[in-house]
């Protein structure tokens, strides 16, 4: 869970038909289904191994990616090159961070698990500034940095020694936030400017996660021998829902409205995962959780402020 930047080139501009649904619309759509996911990963466990609930995910959110570019009549990208860095973007952007945030949530509330989530915009602020060399630090974006990890600690309950809080959980949380950012900075590096559309990538990229976790998932789990319904239909809504059309419809909002409206999605995520995992799971909510979570959303803000222009 976490927002898109498209890394194809632009294509001509076109007259498009209107969507049928307004983009705030598809906007607070795309907020509840990500924001949702993080519950739907914890229902998942609790019939199935997380590396299980990993591939689930995988194989329905490649499928209705693969109906669609049925639809639209889009092939996969060729070239040894251009697969070589998608598997590497599978790996950084699906296979790894889903994993880690199914197994964290084995430990952890889904709402830790979604405010983890959060994260990803700190992390990638961080690393933008090492790795990207048109990325400038700023002290807006500096001080958004040190707020957002203060934010962090608040959230952890980092003055009474992170008393109550499973350490191994959250690290694995935290660490799949991370991945996001360092798998957009290598796509941004390898695969910017291809020819090949954004859903000829993503398909592909789905795709391959797919396969890494059909090799690894026999490899640490067993064959289930029931197959609970709830936790499966839990398994298809993550993807169907959570993966392949929640790609869709951002990459739509994307070319609507452009990246910097269609990411802002990152900062309804936490709340409705907070809400969903109170509401209806019945997990506990501390003061420090909220508190801290506005508190990591609002230093996630200033780091993507951008300094202003002086005009000639």
């Amino acid at each position: 869970m976490t927002t898109v930047t498209p890394t194809s080139t632009p294509a001509p501009a076109v007259s498009r038909p209107r969507p049928a649904l307004d983009w705030r619309l598809r906007f607070g759509a795309l907020s509840l289904i990500w924001g949702f996911s993080f519950l739907l990963i914890k229902v998942g466990t609790e019939g199935y191994a997380p590396f299980q609930v990993t591939l689930g995910r995988l194989v329905f959110g490649t499928a209705v990616l693969a109906a669609a570019m049925a639809v639209r009549r889009q092939r996969l990208p060729r070239g040894a090159r251009t697969w070589m860095h998608l598997t590497v973007a599978a790996f950084l952007l699906n296979a790894l961070p889903f994993s880690l945030f199914a197994y964290a949530e084995l430990t952890i509330p889904s709402t830790l698990a979604g405010i983890c989530n959060a994260t990803s915009p700190l992390w990638g602020m961080a690393l933008s500034l090492v790795a990207l060399s048109e990325d400038r630090p700023t002290r807006t974006r500096v001080a958004g940095l040190g707020l957002g990890f203060l934010g962090v600690l608040t959230v952890l309950g980092a003055w009474q020694g992170f008393h109550g809080l499973d350490a191994a959980g959250t690290a694995m949380a935290l660490a799949a936030s991370l991945s996001y950012p360092i798998g957009w900075i290598y796509v941004r590096r390898t695969l910017a400017g291809s020819s090949h559309s954004n859903l000829s990538l993503t398909g592909a990229q789905l795709l391959l996660a797919t396969l890494q976790l059909a090799v690894v998932t026999p490899l640490f789990t067993s064959a289930p021998s029931r197959f609970p319904v709830v936790p499966l239909l839990a398994t298809a809504a993550l993807g169907a829902l959570g993966t392949g059309l929640a790609m869709l419809v951002q990459y739509g909002l994307v070319a609507e409205v452009g990246p910097t409206t269609a990411q802002m999605v990152t900062y309804f995520i936490p709340v409705i995962a907070t809400a969903a995992g109170v509401a209806i799971l019945g997990e506990s909510l501390n003061w420090s959780t909220p508190v801290g979570a506005a508190i990591v959303l609002a230093g996630a803000a200033l780091t993507r402020a951008r300094p202003r222009t002086r005009p000639e």
